[in-house]
């Protein structure tokens, strides 16, 4: 029987994301026009992403939340789009993690986080999933502190947790966090990269990583260091595909051919709403294709299409598309 659906873990949280008059000088005040809370982290933000392309896609969720309000929150979420949730466990020894978001009128958002109970997901929590599920997809490594600890076999916990997944029957996925001049991002990816068969980054990720500037000094992508920086990733042991994505385009390429710049339909600063999950949608929507078995532009095209829906809402799942609308968007772009 052909393995169907998607697991997505790692950080699990709530986004409290407040929209703000303009950035404010250290010691004074900014007016805060419009608040919400959604849920944030990346299993949250692809799951439900792919629950509303409405595509009866088998999906499940693994992480450790709090037995707190923003807790009970989450799994109400997970409840209310259908996505099995048995192996979210609850913990009374932190609070479930959460972000304040501060999104600018041009879209710009600034987080406060506090890590909370994503501190604590290690490896037993993995033990009881889906094995009739196809694709693993796992975020953020560098805010999982204890699957970024040593492991003297593999190098990483996580090394060891996707090593497992692949000997299990998954395809493996996955992504990283944002956070400029940590030096941990090539001790803690490197050991993970020969488990994986895809990685989608941005540009600031690939950045870090590969120690190259990933755009020009006019501010535009630099793409031949974005392609070498995807080369990097292949040879390092990405097995399938690498994607490295920014506002204006993406970078694919698999392990068996020659990689190509896909650019975006890009939207105007006056229609951007916010820019928190649009990462994630993007991931999603990259997930789907490569479950579906596309071609690696069309996987990217539906990527973007699912990136632009999200900017156009505040939070990262409001702007989700059905498959039917994001396609009919795609085609009439072409």
């Amino acid at each position: 029987m052909a393995r169907n659906g998607v697991i997505a873990a790692g950080n699990m949280l709530v986004d409290h994301v407040h929209q703000i008059v303009q950035w404010p000088e250290r010691g004074w005040l900014a007016e805060i026009t419009q608040s919400e809370r959604s849920t944030g982290g990346a299993p949250l933000n692809v799951l439900l992403t792919l629950a509303k392309l409405h595509v009866g896609m088998p999906l499940q969720a693994v992480g450790l939340v709090g037995e707190d309000s923003d807790g009970d929150y989450i799994m109400a979420m997970l409840d209310q789009y259908h996505v099995n949730r048995q192996a979210v466990q609850r913990t009374p020894s932190a609070p479930t993690s959460m972000s304040q978001v501060m999104t600018d009128p041009s879209g710009q958002r600034t987080f406060f986080h506090s890590p909370g109970a994503n501190r604590l997901l290690d490896l037993p929590a993995f033990e009881q999933l889906d094995g009739s599920m196809k694709i693993f997809h796992l975020g953020y490594l560098l805010l999982l502190d204890s699957l970024d600890l040593p492991d003297e076999e593999y190098g990483t916990r996580s090394a060891r947790l996707l090593a497992q997944m692949r000997e299990q029957g998954f395809l493996t996925s996955l992504d990283l966090v944002s956070r400029k001049g940590d030096p941990r991002y090539q001790p803690l990816v490197l050991p993970c990269l020969k488990h994986l068969d895809f990685l989608v980054i941005n540009e600031l990720e690939a950045g870090e990583f590969s120690g190259l500037p990933m755009r020009t000094e006019t501010d535009e992508p630099h793409i031949e260091h974005i392609a070498a920086a995807a080369a990097q990733l292949l040879a390092a042991g990405v097995r399938q595909r690498v994607v490295i994505h920014c506002p204006e385009g993406a970078w694919g390429e698999a392990a068996d051919r020659a990689g190509a710049w896909i650019p975006s339909r890009m939207l105007s600063q006056s229609e951007i709403i916010g820019s928190v999950g649009a990462g994630d949608a993007f991931c999603a929507g990259f997930l789907y294709g490569c479950h579906e078995e596309w071609p690696l532009q069309k996987s990217i095209q539906l990527a973007h299409a699912c990136a632009r829906a999200s900017l156009l809402c505040a939070n990262a799942i409001d702007g989700a598309k059905t498959l039917e609308a994001l396609q009919q968007e795609i085609d009439d772009s072409l």
